[in-house]
């Protein structure tokens, strides 16, 4: 039973991965042109065009993604419970773990996104990589506003280190 609930809990983490990266580039404005950006559309648009012809967009937000992640969520904290026969947590619990359990997620993407994209703007600052400039799409917004606080110090660049130990922070308050 436990290889059950492992597997369907992996495979599920990951597609809610895909489902909120599909949300985030869409949020940051991402070059979808980008091969990176197509396969994650192709992984998640069986469900998500679906969707939307039920539930349209409202202005920039993509209504049916949103749906979709906060559905995996659900799913995704349900699973261990039903699994194993108890049936669904109480529904406060249940909201209660879905939310930690999307911030978590959230907060992880981002801390591995920041420090994946400091790791390549390192090694290869002037190469093009596609993953490179996805990475960029997400993380300079946020590492601008830390930037505006703390600027570089002898032409180095701290604001990375600053939102990754910032993030550490929350996922330590989180549990």
């Amino acid at each position: 039973m436990a290889a059950l609930v492992y597997l369907v809990n992996t495979l599920l983490s990951l597609y809610l991965l895909a489902v909120l990266l599909r949300l985030m580039l869409q949020w940051a404005r991402a070059d979808f042109r980008n091969p990176l950006a197509r396969s994650l559309l192709q992984i998640t648009n069986p469900v998500v065009v679906p969707l939307r012809r039920v539930l349209p967009a409202m202005g920039r937000i993509d209504t049916a993604t949103v749906l979709l992640l906060l559905a995996l969520v659900l799913l995704r904290a349900a699973v261990p419970w039903l699994l194993s026969g108890i049936g669904l947590p109480p529904w406060t619990l249940w909201l209660q773990l879905a939310a930690v359990q999307l911030l978590k997620t959230l907060l992880w993407t981002y801390f591995l996104a920041i420090v994946f994209y400091s790791l390549m703007s390192m090694l290869a600052p002037d190469a093009y990589n596609p993953s490179l400039s996805l990475l960029a799409s997400v993380c300079e917004p946020l590492l601008r506003r830390v930037r505006r606080l703390i600027p570089p110090l002898g032409g180095i660049d701290f604001s990375p280190m600053w939102v990754c130990i910032a993030i550490q922070a929350l996922l330590i308050l989180l549990g």
